[in-house]
């Protein structure tokens, strides 16, 4: 299940490049440190990370690890354990002696207790093992970045008009009360606010709300997420004043100012 997950992200990544449709930008520059020797895991984060607006140096030995870290600055290290020219602890604790408090997190298969005893007591700020869902790790990683100060509290809140995402808590809210959202929904409105004014192709929509656990949001699904999102969000669901169709290509998020 692990691998055909990731298989999936690189098809979906194909896919949507063969049908012409636009990644969305990355809106941050915040950069990560990946130490992973699968190949089809490596693709398949890195694209992901990259999807979610973080760039993403990739190494595949313990050596390699230690020559980005002598090149470059990074605010968060992603370590497996078990790697062939030694482990992630290595240089978990190297990067520590070194007095560096980059956020490091484990992502590995090891599940025994000894092992996320020591990925943690040797410095790790967070262990994961595999397999893991996409969006969890995403989240780990955000938290990570707002405890050590990269992320700005002001990055945590989303406004358009009368509405507000806390990011941070997940929660919606219109004319200062709580709207209750799906996950679909709330993820299809948090595209939209971070791209207002942008036409947003279906494929493109499709891509960014597949959640890499194997679950594919399909075009039927798309157009039910997005008659229920103006439902709730909409003054007249008939007659969209946020949420308008561009007929033959996709969606746009109208700012009120527009």
């Amino acid at each position: 299940m692990f691998f055909f997950i990731w298989g999936n992200i690189i098809r979906r990544k194909r896919y949507a490049a063969n049908q012409g449709g636009t990644l969305l930008k990355n809106k941050t520059c915040t950069k990560i440190l990946l130490l992973e020797d699968d190949p089809g895991l490596t693709e398949g984060l890195v694209y992901a990370l990259n999807r979610e607006g973080f760039r993403t140096d990739t190494a595949q030995t313990v050596a390699e690890a230690f020559l980005c870290l002598e090149k470059s600055c990074y605010q968060l290290l992603i370590l497996d354990i078990t790697l062939p020219d030694g482990t992630g602890y290595e240089v978990c604790e190297k990067v520590r002696k070194s007095g560096n408090s980059v956020p490091i997190l484990f992502l590995t298969a090891l599940d025994e207790e000894v092992n996320i005893i020591r990925g943690l007591d040797g410095g790790g700020d967070d262990y994961m093992v595999k397999p893991f869902r996409l969006g969890e790790l995403c989240s780990r990683i955000r938290a990570l970045l707002r405890r050590n100060g990269t992320v700005s509290s002001q990055n945590t809140f989303l406004h358009s008009g009368p509405l507000s995402v806390d990011l941070t808590a997940g929660k919606v809210t219109l004319n200062g009360r709580a709207q209750e959202l799906t996950q679909g929904e709330y993820r299809l409105l948090c595209l939209f606010l971070n791209h207002p004014g942008q036409l947003l192709t279906r494929n493109v929509i499709l891509d960014a709300l597949w959640d890499g656990n194997g679950n594919f949001v399909d075009d039927n699904t798309l157009s039910v997420y997005i008659r229920r999102l103006r439902e709730k969000i909409e003054p007249d669901p008939s007659d969209p004043r946020y949420l308008l169709t561009v007929r033959g290509f996709g969606y746009r998020w109208k700012e009120e100012s527009e």
